[in-house]
């Protein structure tokens, strides 16, 4: 007989090192000379349950020669017979009662254990944030308050395009991204966030300097440098609509950059002026910002998310995004003008 005791100490003797087992898939423990697959007790359990093989195979969704196969193996592993078999009948030897019972046991324990790994996903929820050009302030800003107020939030953050945020979005790889919802497509939902001033960036020396703020007529004889149109195409239309609204078609600079972290060397330089919203937090040495007058201007920024997404993850990323743009005053309801 085999004892329940000699199964314990069998699982007490086990390394902790799992491998895929050959053929079928699944995996194997080793425990000195002798390995059990964990596919094996469940066909053990499944047949003691059973008690007929064909009925057994059906629910392990394996052919009855493949089950008896599997069991045979396990017994002479063991070195027990675990089963009475004839063409009548199949039932437990008072081994494979014993081994029944503690097989039992083991596949609660990695049930529990695959519960408690889901559980554990569960507690600490995740988010996926696009910041967009990591000089704007305005999400990093958001994410300070949400890792402020749900600390056991996940959150991941990417630097995408716009464009590229609807396409994640839409295909359920991004949570949240942020930009101009004018052209977002319809299974984009959108909140507004910051109405935010819309400046001019330009290099020390440069006949701004000597202004306050800059009006946008001015902008007519400056070459102005442009996004690259795959990554802010909403942005260079919103700065050619400010321009056509002045009587005037923009001057393009011959060139493009990815960042305005990139463009800053050309504006100091004084090959261009870049128009830029005031949350751009970084401003490189050798170069100034001015606000645009006449007509001041701002620019929208939204929170973007998938239409119908309203995952407790999301909502308080929105929760923190309200409570910081009223606390900050980031929508004014005066002199502003939003193209």
């Amino acid at each position: 007989m085999l004892r329940a005791s000699a199964i314990r100490q069998f699982l007490a003797n086990s390394r902790s090192t799992i491998h895929p087992a050959g053929g079928c898939g699944g995996a194997e423990l080793y425990s000195g000379g002798d390995m059990v697959e964990f596919r094996q007790l469940r066909y053990v359990v499944t047949l003691a349950e059973e008690l007929h093989f064909a009925r057994a195979a059906a629910r392990e969704h394996i052919v009855p020669s493949a089950l008896s196969q599997q069991i045979q193996r396990l017994e002479r592993g063991l070195g027990v017979a675990l089963f009475e078999r004839s063409t009548h009948y199949v039932r437990l030897t008072s081994a494979g009662e014993s081994y029944v019972a503690e097989a039992r046991q083991i596949l609660s324990h990695v049930e529990r254990a695959s519960a408690a790994a889901r559980a554990a996903i569960a507690m600490n929820p995740m988010i996926r944030v696009a910041i967009g050009d990591p000089t704007f302030d305005s999400m990093p800003q958001v994410l300070r308050a949400v890792r402020h107020n749900y600390p056991h939030l996940e959150v991941h953050q990417l630097e995408a395009s716009v464009p590229e945020q609807y396409r994640l979005l839409i295909g359920g790889g991004l949570d949240i991204g942020i930009g101009l919802a004018s052209h977002a497509p319809g299974m984009v939902a959108s909140e507004l966030l910051r109405l935010d001033p819309v400046g001019v960036l330009f290099g020390d020396g440069h006949r701004f300097a000597h202004l306050q703020a800059i009006p946008v007529a001015m902008l007519a004889s400056e070459p102005l440098l442009l996004a690259e149109e795959d990554r802010a195409p909403e942005f260079n239309q919103f700065i050619a609509e400010v321009c056509r609204e002045a009587g005037f078609a923009p001057k393009a600079y011959h060139g493009t950059v990815q960042s305005v972290r990139a463009a800053a060397e050309l504006v100091r330089e004084r090959r261009c002026v870049l128009c830029v919203p005031r949350s751009c937090g970084w401003v490189m040495n050798g170069t100034q910002w001015l606000p645009l007058i006449e007509p001041r201007t701002n620019f929208a920024w939204s929170l973007l998310r998938r239409a119908g997404n309203e995952s407790q993850p999301v909502q308080a990323l929105l929760r923190c995004a309200r409570a910081l743009s009223a606390t900050l005053d980031w929508i004014a309801a005066t002199d502003t003008s939003v193209v």
